[in-house]
């Protein structure tokens, strides 16, 4: 691939990603390069949508005929998966989209990849989740995303921490009833865990606590973290003081920023 992003003509197929805020993400030219790396004409670019517009927004999406995909980030991943007419099995289970491909009809068909991305940060580094008990801050859509990849990983043991206990149990029930590794919920405590992710937006801004207690980390902890701005979060550079292998959400990014292609391309294998 050279690099080149073709210049958009009106024969350019659109694709979106939204959220609120939208300035962090890093997508829109990566996926553009890997469009025309693959000779296809699409160009994504990014949307600022607010929660109260987000209804408006996809009436509108889903009139729009050169729109062939939307990708999904903060805070709307639950409300997008709600808005498609199909969905992977992992949407399904998680009730949750963070991409939509349009259908044949012009309704919208979701999957959830943040999870496979994250753990294929981890292999990237050597490690394999398989075994280990692993602790997760953030039951939203990534982290939802991401506990059902490390169950499916062969994870030991899942505790799961949010702000929300309700959301945690729910996550907590609909887990265990795979019957695959017991889950249970966590604390901001990572000691004793092999496998330390954060899926929270903490550390995005000035001032935002730690997702854990880094104190607590032993330095064999693999810690991963979903944020990409700041491209290292305080939670992963205070991992890296104690020497612990660590990944951040630009290195989840690479990783699954393939799969989203194939989806929105329709190449994936599904509807």
């Amino acid at each position: 691939m050279n690099g080149m992003i073709p210049a958009p003509s009106g024969a350019t197929r659109l694709y979106v990603i939204i959220g609120d805020p939208i300035a962090q993400v890093r997508s829109p030219a990566g996926v553009s390069a890997e469009f025309a790396a693959r000779g296809h004409d699409g160009i994504l670019v990014p949307v600022q949508v607010a929660t109260d517009d987000l209804a408006d927004f996809l009436s509108v999406a889903s009139r729009l005929k050169n729109l062939d995909g939307i990708v999904v980030t903060i805070p709307h991943k639950f409300a997008c998966y709600q808005a498609c007419a199909s969905a992977s099995d992992r949407a399904r289970f998680l009730r949750t989209a963070n991409l939509m491909r349009r259908r044949a009809d012009g309704s919208w068909h979701g999957d959830m990849v943040d999870g496979l991305g994250f753990v294929g940060a981890a292999r990237t580094k050597g490690i394999d989740p398989k075994g280990m008990r692993a602790l997760l801050v953030g039951a939203g859509g990534a982290g939802s995303a991401i506990a059902l990849a490390l169950v499916e990983a062969g994870v030991r043991e899942l505790a799961i921490h949010d702000s929300s206990a309700e959301r945690r149990d729910a996550l907590i029930g609909r887990l265990n009833e795979l019957g695959k590794a017991p889950v249970r919920s966590g604390s901001g405590d990572p000691a004793g865990f092999d496998f330390v992710a954060n899926a929270t937006p903490a550390g995005m801004k000035g001032g935002d606590p730690l997702p854990v207690d880094v104190i607590r980390l032993a330095p064999s902890t693999y810690c991963g973290c979903v944020i990409t701005k700041p491209e290292i979060s305080p939670f992963i550079a205070e991992a890296r003081k104690l020497g612990c292998v660590t990944a951040t959400g630009t290195d989840m990014y690479r990783q699954h920023q393939g799969i989203m292609v194939d989806f929105l391309l329709g190449t994936d294998g599904s509807l």
